[in-house]
C-alpha cells in the first residue's frame, strides 16, 4: 500500500536542521539529577570573575555529564551556565556561535555526524596534546576507542566523548505475550507482528518511528541503506543515492506505512515516546537515549511491560541491522575567548569514571563496559545493537547532502513522488554538494 497525501502530512523542512540530521542525543539542565555525580575539576580558575557558556540540548542521556560538569566545575569565581534548550535550537545556535570570529559559547556538545564539516572548516580546536597531557589524572584511555575514533576527523580529535546512543527497539511485552507473537529480526518480521496487532483489534497503529520531516526521516533512511551496507555517500564523498540499496531502503520504508500513524512526518522522538507512553503503539525504534524515560511509572502506565532488543534488519540478506550510532561529546569552539585548558579540564571531569558510572541506566557512557545487563534494562539489547552497526562513512559532506535531499524523500514517502524519481533526484541535488 503507498503512502499518500491522506496518509503523511508534511511539514516544511527548516534550514535549522541543514548541519545535524541525528537527533536524540543531548545534554542539560540547570538543577543536578540522580544520575549526575559530584566530581574533581581540578583546573586553575582565572584571577577575576568569569562565565562558562554551555550549549547542550535537554535529554535524559546526556543531562547527567551536562549537569555533573555544571555543577562540579563552577568553583570560586567561575561559574558555567547552562539554559535548557531543545534540539533544534541547539542546532542553530551551534550553527551561529561556530559562525563568527567571535562567539556566544564556550563549550558545545557535538556529535561525529558534524565533526568532519566543522573541522574541515576550522570551527573547533583540536584537542589531540590536551588529551595527552590529561590522559592519566582523568583516566581518558579509558574511553572507547571507537567513540574517539568518531569524533575523530583526518586524524585529529575534535570532541572528548561522554556517551553514545545507538537505536533500540521498545515493545510492549505484555501485547506480544497475549498474541503469542515473537520479536522481530526482520522489518518483514516487524510488519507481520503488525498486521496481527491489528487484525486482533489492540491498536491501529502499532508501529511508531520518528520520522520528522525536518530531520529524523533522513535518519531512518540512512539507517535502513546502512542495514544494507550502503550510506548516502561513498568514503570518497561520491552520492550513492541512486542506487539499487536506496531503492531497497524506500521501498522497505513505504511498506511500514499502513502500520503507523498517519502524520508520522511530524513525529519526533517524543512524540514516539509519547505513543509508547499513552499505548497506541507497541513497536518504536529510537535512540537508547530515550529508553530510561519508558520505564518511568511517572511517564505510563505501561512502564512494566516495555521490554528491549537490537533493532531488527531491512531484509534476511541484509549485512546490518537497522541502526544508526551516535556519538555524543564536548568540543570546544574555535572563537572562545577563554583558556583551553581551563575548559578542556572542565569536559574531561565530566566524562570521568564517577560522572559515567552514575549516568546509567539514563545513558550510555563512553567509558568501555560500563553497560550491563544487570545495571541496565536495556543494556544487553544496547549493547547488542552498538556491534551490529555499519561502520561509519566519514565524509566532510554528509551532512549538506543529508539536508539537501530531505524535501525528496519526505515527498517519496508522502507518495507525492515515485521511487524511481525520487532516487534520480536525491542523486541530483546530492552532487550539487562539492
Amino acid at each position: 500500500m503507498p503512502p499518500t497525501k491522506n496518509r503523511l502530512i508534511m511539514i516544511v523542512a527548516g534550514a535549522a536542521a541543514a548541519a545535524v540530521t541525528l537527533t536524540g542525543c543531548g545534554a542539560g539542565s540547570r538543577t543536578t539529577n540522580e544520575n549526575s555525580a559530584a566530581v574533581a575539576c581540578d583546573y586553575t580558575a582565572p584571577e577575576s570573575a568569569t562565565t562558562v557558556n554551555v550549549l547542550a540540548y535537554n535529554s535524559s542521556a546526556i543531562d547527567p555529564f551536562t549537569d555533573t560538569m555544571v555543577e562540579s566545575c563552577s568553583i570560586d569565581d567561575v561559574t558555567l551556565v547552562h539554559d535548557p534548550i531543545d534540539f533544534a535550537g541547539q542546532v542553530t545556535k551551534t550553527t551561529a556561535t561556530l559562525s563568527g570570529d567571535t562567539g556566544t559559547y564556550d563549550i558545545i556538545e557535538n556529535y561525529g555526524f558534524a565533526i568532519p564539516a566543522q573541522a574541515a572548516e576550522d570551527k573547533l580546536v583540536p584537542l589531540d596534546d590536551l588529551f595527552a597531557e590529561y590522559s592519566e589524572q582523568y583516566d581518558l584511555d579509558a574511553l572507547s576507542e571507537s567513540m574517539l575514533s568518531a569524533l575523530t576527523f583526518d586524524g585529529t580529535l575534535y570532541a572528548l566523548p561522554m556517551q553514545g546512543q545507538m537505536f533500540i527497539l521498545a515493545y510492549r511485552e505484555d501485547v506480544f505475550d497475549e498474541l503469542g507473537l515473537e520479536v522481530p529480526t526482520t522489518f518483514d518480521e516487524m510488519i507481520s507482528a503488525a498486521q496481527a496487532i491489528q487484525d486482533a483489534g489492540t491498536m491501529d497503529y502499532p508501529i511508531a518511528l520518528p520520522w520528522l520531516a525536518t530531520s529524523d526521516v533522513s535518519t531512518s533512511f540512512e539507517a535502513m541503506m546502512n542495514s544494507l551496507g550502503s550510506d548516502f555517500v561513498d568514503a570518497d564523498g561520491n552520492v550513492t543515492l541512486d542506487t539499487d540499496d536506496a531503492r531497497t531502503a524506500l521501498e522497505a520504508m513505504t511498506s511500514l506505512v499502513p502500520y503507523m500513524d498517519p502524520q508520522v512526518l511530524t513525529f519526533d522522538q517524543p512524540s514516539v515516546q509519547q505513543q509508547m507512553y499513552n499505548g497506541t503503539a507497541a513497536m518504536s525504534i529510537m535512540f537508547s537515549g530515550r529508553m530510561n524515560d519508558l520505564m518511568l511509572e511517572t511517564n505510563s502506565e505501561f512502564f512494566d511491560d516495555i521490554a528491549f532488543a537490537a533493532p531488527p534488519k531491512a531484509n534476511a540478506d541484509a549485512e546490518y541491522a537497522y541502526n544508526r550510532v551516535s556519538i555524543d561529546g564536548w568540543s570546544i569552539p574555535f572563537n572562545t575567548g577563554l583558556d583551553h585548558d581551563m575548559l578542556f579540564q572542565m569536559i574531561a571531569s565530566s566524562v570521568g569514571e564517577d560522572a559515567s558510572a552514575a549516568s546509567v541506566p539514563a545513558a550510555y557512557p563512553a567509558r568501555e563496559g560500563m553497560v550491563t545487563d544487570e545495571n541496565s534494562p536495556y543494556g544487553e539489547a544496547a549493547n547488542e545493537s552498538i556491534v551490529s552497526v555499519m561502520p561509519p562513512v566519514v565524509s566532510p559532506i554528509l551532512a549538506d547532502v543529508t539536508a539537501a535531499t530531505r524535501d525528496t524523500l519526505a515527498a517519496i514517502l508522502m507518495g507525492d513522488m515515485s521511487i524511481e524519481d525520487g532516487v534520480a533526484q536525491m542523486q541530483a541535488e546530492g552532487e550539487t554538494i562539492g
